[in-house]
């Protein structure tokens, strides 16, 4: 027996190192780009790059209008590059918003070694360039998925009009725990995205989608968020809808025009 409990520990011990040296590997799936890659779409736009220090630029697409009402900053979620996520940027311009679009480090073209706090600093750089042609009352902040963290903690630091989060988490520890609940999170994670604290923070009223079958995010985490301040948070169903698929609901079209149009 004790020899058995001494296998077990050290078994333990094996899967907690792997989770905690491989996380990333698990947490992001980026789409790398050639720095010399072309983009190109049907819509106007300009690249952008954010140089945030010595090693570390922030790649971004611009899409714009000829009046615009106000700019979208959009955060995409854990998958792939700007490159594919700029489809959905004709969903904010075709009512007259300017979007940008911006790769975190090691997606794209963006380089950098990723960490939370640096990440979480690269959003807040992009933002304070953002605001010297865009006045924070014309800018809404949109996080999808992953970043739904980062959309949220910009927002909860600047005053931007709108915050829109896309099947956001309550914290990322908590998506975490739904796959691994034996393990030490809270000392393993390297990247926490507490939502549930930021959120908090946040001043300008929040608009949170979410599907009702989501099964990567359920809508509790959700829930849980407008819970926290349900004066200013509020929460639209999309019912049936899944964690990757809301675009492709007519519901999810319509409540976005009517969050635009104020």
């Amino acid at each position: 027996m004790p020899s058995l409990l001494l296998y077990l520990l050290i078994g333990y011990i094996v899967i907690a190192a792997i989770v905690y040296f491989v996380q990333e590997k698990f947490i992001f799936k980026p789409e790398k780009l050639p720095q010399d890659f072309t983009y190109r779409y049907d819509a106007p736009f300009e690249e952008l790059f954010f140089d945030i220090e010595p090693g570390v630029r922030i790649n971004g697409l611009h899409f714009f209008c000829n009046e615009p009402k106000g700019l979208i900053l959009y955060f995409h979620g854990n998958s792939r590059s700007i490159k594919g996520w700029a489809k959905y940027a004709r969903d904010f311009y075709r009512y007259g918003y300017d979007v940008l679009l911006v790769d975190y480090r090691g997606f794209g073209k963006s380089t950098g070694k990723r960490s939370e706090k640096e990440m979480l600093s690269d959003m807040q750089f992009v933002y304070d360039r953002l605001t010297e042609k865009y006045e924070q009352h014309h800018i809404l902040v949109y996080g999808r998925s992953l970043g739904s963290g980062f959309a949220t903690k910009v927002a909860a630091d600047n005053t931007p009009r709108y915050l829109i989060l896309d099947a956001p988490y309550f914290s990322f520890i908590k998506v975490v725990e739904r796959f691994t609940p034996f393990l030490p999170h809270r000392w393993l994670l390297r990247y926490h995205l507490h939502t549930d604290h930021w959120i908090r923070k946040v001043n300008c009223h929040t608009y949170i989608l979410h599907g009702t079958r989501d099964r990567l995010i359920p809508i509790r985490h959700s829930e849980k968020l407008q819970q926290l301040n349900p004066h200013r948070i509020t929460l639209i169903r999309i019912q049936g809808g899944g964690h990757n698929n809301l675009p492709s609901f007519p519901e999810y079209h319509n409540f976005i025009r009517d969050i635009l149009k104020y």
